[in-house]
C-alpha cells in the first residue's frame, strides 16, 4: 500500500522541524461544569499514565470530576470497547484511541471539528491532524506519534572483551546494528540467559503484528496490493518471519516474549537483562532514570536497522483522544481532551520521550533539553527525527485490527515450533482473504 498523503505531511514536517505557533495561555478557560461527571476509559502503561496526574488541575478548573472507568493496556482495552459496542453499553465518554484502531469503530465517535475550535485545532502539525481523520472526520485528538528505534546497552558495545570476540567471529567491529540482519547477529552474540537477552519484542496482539509488518517493509514487501490482496506470504514475509523464528530458537529472547506486550518489553530493558531494544521514544526518560532503570546513564541510541531492500520499515501512528456520540457531556467532554493535549501537557509528555502532536512543543523541548544539558534527551529527539522520512501507518482500514487479530497467532505458532513460516503465512493470508472479502474489498 502506498503512504497516506496526509501523513506523508507530517513526517516532511517533522524532518524539517516544526514552525513556531503560539501555545495555549497559562490562565486558559477550560469551561464551569459543576456537578458532570465524565467517564473514561484510557490506555494504561508505565509510558502513558503520568499525564494523567494533570487530571486534578482540569477538575479543579471546571467543578467536573474524572471517573476512570477502564485503565489497560491498548489491545485489552480495544477488546473492551468492542464488548461495549455488541452489547450497546457506551455509558462513557472519552476513550485513548490509536490511529491504527480508530477505523474499525464505525460512528461510536464524534467528529472533533464540530467541538474544538479551529484555532485550537491549527497548533497542531496538520498530517498529524490528518491522520486522525476517517472517512473525513477527525474521530481523535492526537495526543502523541511513535516510531521506533534502537535503545542499546553501551557498555556490551564497549567491553574490550566483547568487542574482541565479535571482531574474531564476524570479521566486523561491533557497533550498533545498521540491518536487521545485524540486529539479530547481535542479539545472539549477546544472549546469556536468563542473565541477558540479546533482545526481547512483543509477540501477540498487534504489537506482533505490526513489528512482523515492519521487517517484511524493511525486507521490500507489504500487506496487501493495490487491490487488497494479501501479499505477506512471500518470499519477504517468510524472511521477515524467520528474523523472529531464529531469535527465537537461539534463546536470544525470553520464551516468554511471545505473550509480551509493551510494557513487559520496556521493563525488560530498564532491568538490565535485555542488550537491544526496537521501541518507541516514550521509554526514553523512564530508561534513563536511577529510579526506574538499572540501565540509567548507560544507554546509547541508534536509528532502526534496514533490511534487505536497504529500507526502514518505519511502523508509524499516533495515540489519541475520543468522544463517544452517546456523551450527553459533550462539550465538558471537548474541554478535556483539549486539556489533556495543550501545550503543557504536550511539554510534559515529550519531556519523557514522546514524540509530539502539537507544532511548537517539537522545537520547545529540543532547546530545552539542551539548555539544561540534557545531551540524552536531546539526542534522542535528534536520532528519532532521522527515522520519520521512513515512518508508516499501517493500512487505515475498518478491517486492520481484525486482519491483525487473524495473521498474529500464526506468526505466534510459528515462532513457537507450530508450524513452518510458510505454513503459518498461507493459512493467515487465507483468514485475511475471508475478513477483506466479507468487507467487499475484495471480490
Amino acid at each position: 500500500m502506498t503512504l497516506d498523503p496526509s501523513w506523508k505531511a507530517l513526517l516532511v514536517a517533522c524532518a524539517a522541524g516544526f514552525a513556531a505557533v503560539p501555545a495555549l495561555a497559562a490562565d486558559q478557560d477550560w469551561g464551569s461544569y459543576p456537578g458532570t461527571t465524565l467517564k473514561v476509559k484510557l490506555i494504561g502503561g508505565t509510558q502513558y499514565e503520568k499525564l494523567y496526574t494533570r487530571i486534578p488541575e482540569w477538575e479543579k478548573a471546571t467543578g467536573a470530576k474524572v471517573e476512570i472507568v477502564s485503565s489497560k493496556n491498548h489491545f485489552d482495552l480495544d477488546r473492551e470497547i468492542k464488548q461495549d459496542i455488541a452489547s450497546g453499553t457506551i455509558n462513557w465518554c472519552v476513550g485513548s484511541n490509536h490511529t491504527s484502531f480508530a477505523p474499525q469503530y464505525g460512528d461510536l465517535y464524534v467528529d472533533l471539528t464540530d467541538l474544538i475550535p479551529a484555532e485550537t485545532l491549527a497548533e497542531f502539525v496538520p498530517g498529524t491532524l490528518a491522520s486522525a481523520k476517517v472517512d473525513g472526520r477527525l474521530v481523535q485528538l492526537p495526543r502523541v506519534t511513535d516510531v521506533s528505534n534502537i535503545y542499546y546497552q553501551k557498555e556490551l558495545y564497549e567491553n574490550p572483551d566483547n568487542q574482541a570476540k565479535y571482531k574474531e567471529k564476524f570479521g566486523t567491529d561491533l557497533a550498533p546494528p545498521k540491518t536487521f540482519d545485524e540486529f539479530k547477529q547481535q542479539a545472539i552474540f549477546f544472549s546469556n540467559p536468563p542473565n541477558l537477552y540479546g533482545t526481547v519484542f512483543a509477540g501477540k496482539d498487534e504489537g506482533m503484528t505490526g513489528r512482523f509488518m515492519e521487517v517484511l517493509r524493511a525486507n521490500g514487501g507489504d500487506m496487501f496490493d493495490a487491490d487488497w490482496n494479501p501479499i505477506f506470504n512471500s518470499e519477504a514475509g517468510v524472511a521477515a518471519l524467520d528474523w523472529f523464528i531464529d531469535l527465537y530458537k537461539a534463546k536470544a529472547v525470553p520464551a516468554g516474549t511471545v505473550n509480551y506486550t509493551w510494557d513487559d518489553i520496556g521493563q525488560g530493558f530498564a532491568s538490565g537483562t535485555v542488550a537491544i531494544d526496537l521501541d518507541w521514544p516514550g521509554w526514553a526518560a523512564f530508561f534513563n532514570d536511577p529510579k526506574t532503570s538499572k540501565v540509567a546513564g548507560k544507554i546509547g541510541l541508534a536509528v532502526a536497522p534496514v533490511g534487505t531492500s536497504g529500507k526502514r520499515g518505519g511502523w508509524s501512528g499516533s495515540h489519541s483522544f475520543s468522544i463517544t456520540e452517546a456523551c450527553d457531556t459533550k462539550e465538558a467532554a471537548a474541554s478535556l481532551i483539549t486539556f489533556l493535549t495543550d501545550y503543557d501537557s504536550e511539554m510534559m509528555e515529550a519531556r519523557a520521550g514522546n514524540l509530539p502532536t502539537r507544532s511548537k512543543v517539537f522545537d520547545d523541548v529540543v532547546a530545552e533539553f539542551k539548555a539544561n544539558g540534557n545531551d540524552y534527551m536531546a539526542e534522542m529527539f535528534s536520532t528519532w527525527q532521522q527515522s520519520l522520512a521512513d515512518a508508516r501507518t499501517p493500512p487505515l482500514v475498518p478491517q486492520w485490527i481484525e486482519v491483525s487479530n487473524a495473521l498474529w497467532p500464526e506468526l505466534q505458532a510459528a515462532i513457537v515450533g507450530e508450524k513452518t513460516s510458510k505454513e503459518a503465512l498461507d493459512s493467515a493470508a487465507a483468514k485475511a482473504r475471508v475478513v477483506l472479502e466479507d468487507a467487499g474489498l475484495l471480490q
